[in-house]
């Protein structure tokens, strides 16, 4: 045998025991099936079914909710040749077992919208086989249609994809903002964005920005449902700071109050403060629209350097800190309250319930 013999065709009969039970056309043309061969195998009564433009399914019952999942990949991935694609892209683990050497399509394309949703954990989003379509993101310059139970959804840069259950599927904030593009319940859509933040997806912020990314927050109902999303999160942050300064052995503050010169303006309010300390603690759960960002941060500045030159340190947390790292945050409020004795008196100043 000569180096140009070719390999064996692959027995049809194991092409359709892999774990999937899914090829693309160039996969089975790797293992030697012919495109009439596979057009004849996909015809009526056949047994196998062309389920996406060059994706097969290798047997004629209904696809498992598993086997759309990654024929919407197969199809939307782009086919390589026998390795990575440049620059390292991870291959879609959708080979059937044993398919090592054949052809198969790199991580150009991620789950999105409410399947994604769904595989992140989501209860308020729809169990997959109720899903008509599924959403796909993929590079905006990629020449796809959508088609079947592949819905193309486009975009200047895929996010870094997080594997769930061995699918590549968009952050959640991103899977958000594409399935709300498409909902128009806003009960719906409020549930969801709620999920988000209670359940410790994501923060408000990173929604609000995909949303508005999504050029989403121009629609009533959308607007509604960040409105809640804001407040749901801005309580949990509430509830993650009360935690805490009591589990971390910080002083009680006077919690929520407003603060003012003797006589004078209103100063702002505060989450928490330290008044023998002169320590203000404010949470940064904005997620303002972006029309609004310049006017809120000149807003926020102002106050923060208006209390400084009275002498009293402010102190800025995130939810987000709070969440991952709250003994790190402890210390940040631990150091201020502790070099209060370092620095000059503050003003006196009035302290109000807010």
């Amino acid at each position: 045998m000569t180096h140009n013999t070719p390999l064996s065709p692959r027995p049809l009969h194991q092409l359709t025991e892999g774990r999937h039970r899914l090829m693309t056309t160039a996969q089975l043309r790797a293992h030697g099936v012919s495109a009439a061969e596979t057009n004849e195998r996909c015809g009526p009564g056949g047994p196998w079914q062309q389920l996406l433009p060059n994706v097969v399914l290798l047997h004629p019952g209904p696809p498992t909710s598993e086997e759309r999942l990654h024929a919407v990949l197969l199809y939307a991935g782009r086919e390589r040749a026998g390795g990575p694609a440049p620059g390292g892209t991870a291959s879609v683990p959708v080979q059937p077992s044993g398919d090592a050497a054949a052809p198969g399509p790199v991580a150009e394309a991620l789950v999105t919208g409410l399947a994604a949703l769904t595989l992140h954990g989501f209860s308020s989003a729809p169990p997959l086989p109720s899903l008509e379509v599924i959403d796909v993101l993929v590079p905006r310059l990629r020449r796809l249609r959508t088609t079947g139970c592949a819905r193309i959804v486009r975009t200047t840069a895929l996010p870094t994809p997080e594997l769930v259950t061995g699918v590549p599927v968009a952050p959640v904030a991103r899977a958000l903002a594409d399935a709300v593009a498409e909902l128009t319940d806003a009960g719906v859509v409020r549930r969801l964005l709620t999920e988000a933040v209670r359940g410790g997806h994501c923060e408000p912020a990173a929604v609000v920005r995909e949303l508005n990314r999504a050029r989403l927050l121009s629609r009533p109902h959308v607007v509604d449902a960040v409105d809640s999303l804001v407040a749901e999160g801005r309580a949990l942050a509430e509830q993650r700071l009360y935690r805490t300064v009591r589990e971390h052995g910080l002083p009680e503050p006077l919690w929520n109050v407003d603060l003012r010169l003797p006589g004078g303006p209103h100063l702002g309010g505060v989450d928490a403060f330290w008044p023998e300390h002169a320590v203000a603690l404010e949470l940064d759960t904005r997620a303002h629209r972006q029309q609004e960002d310049e006017t809120v941060w000149a807003e926020h500045a102002r106050k923060r350097e208006h209390l400084e030159r009275l002498g009293v340190t402010v102190v800025h947390l995130t939810p987000r800190k709070l969440r991952d790292c709250p003994e790190h945050q402890a210390a940040v409020v631990r150091t201020a309250l502790m070099a209060a004795g370092d620095r000059e008196p503050a003003a006196y100043i009035v302290v109000l319930p807010r």
